[in-house]
């Protein structure tokens, strides 16, 4: 992600980072089968109220779909801050991780495009989500031979930021921010005839307005228009969390037919969206994925532009 203007070096953000530092260091130094659903107890039982993580989720469950009820919102709820908590500390566990990513078959018709795609030297996109655990399906593909660099959005908090840079970096290839410069480094990564990984799911504000979960949502259309500059499959990938909440199934979904940015990634948030809908106590409602505020005025001034003489 590196510094940019999204970025804030605040007293609140030092604060948050000396928490979590803490939260993580304390968790570590428990064997790993404690430490992971320790993160998520945590996470439920104080840290996600505290943070306002809680508040975000509800607030997102309630735009996608206002009439759940409320004891089936509170359920979702647990389980993503259980999920979110576990997943950041199972991120700052590399080796356990990829030893335990050893038993994860990789399995689904993507698999055998990608394999395809490093034996003729082609680069190859993965394009996955803020689900489940998105570094296992990395983590799975690393321990069999692949080298998959990552195209990632930086952190508000510019403290926390700095060391869980560190942590994607330990799975295996290079990352880079998003960005001129990360964008350029990371498209030489793919055409040496590596791998690449891009998380699509973020609130993307110059992005085109796309549905996601029945809702409008500024998405960004890059992952796909590199793929079709490059000629490189982009391929949707998911790890998926078990009931045993230590492990996970490594799917690749077959790749997106080739046609324009638009339709790609539509076809990539139609992927993701399904994927919610079966699972949703395992997608990062946290984040504000939609702004309904801004959009209303993002179509205001569409409108009123569309209708000046």
């Amino acid at each position: 992600m590196g510094v940019s203007n999204a970025q804030r070096f605040t007293w609140s953000n030092w604060m948050v980072d000396r928490v979590a530092r803490g939260l993580i260091a304390t968790a570590r130094a428990l064997p790993y089968e404690r430490r992971v659903p320790l993160m998520g107890w945590l996470m439920r039982r104080g840290v996600g109220g505290l943070t306002g993580a809680r508040a975000r989720v509800k607030e997102q469950l309630y735009h996608i779909w206002p009439d759940l009820p409320e004891a089936e919102v509170a359920r979702i709820t647990e389980e993503v801050l259980d999920n979110f908590g576990r997943t950041l500390i199972e991120n700052y566990s590399t080796e356990e991780l990829l030893t335990r990513a050893e038993a994860w078959e990789p399995q689904g018709p993507g698999l055998d495009a990608l394999a395809e795609a490093r034996e003729a030297g082609r680069p190859a996109l993965l394009i996955t989500g803020h689900f489940g655990n998105y570094e296992a399906p990395r983590a799975a593909l690393t321990v069999r031979g692949y080298s998959i660099g990552g195209l990632y959005r930086p952190m508000n908090n510019g403290y926390f930021n700095r060391h869980y840079i560190a942590t994607m970096e330990s799975f295996g290839g290079p990352v880079f921010p998003r960005g001129t410069k990360g964008v350029g480094g990371f498209v030489r990564h793919l055409k040496k005839g590596g791998q690449g990984v891009i998380l699509t799911d973020q609130y993307a504000a110059e992005g085109e307005v796309l549905d996601f979960l029945g809702k409008p949502a500024p998405t960004a259309t890059a992952a796909a228009e590199i793929a079709l500059k490059y000629d490189a499959p982009l391929i949707p990938f998911y790890g998926t969390r078990r009931a045993d909440g230590l492990n996970f199934d490594v799917e690749l979904e077959a790749p997106i037919p080739r046609s324009d940015p638009i339709q790609m990634t539509q076809a990539l948030n139609d992927s993701l969206a399904a994927r919610i809908t079966a699972n949703p106590g395992q997608w990062f409602w946290v984040h504000r994925r939609w702004k309904p505020g801004r959009q209303a005025r993002f179509f205001a001034d569409t409108n009123t532009a569309a209708n000046t003489p």
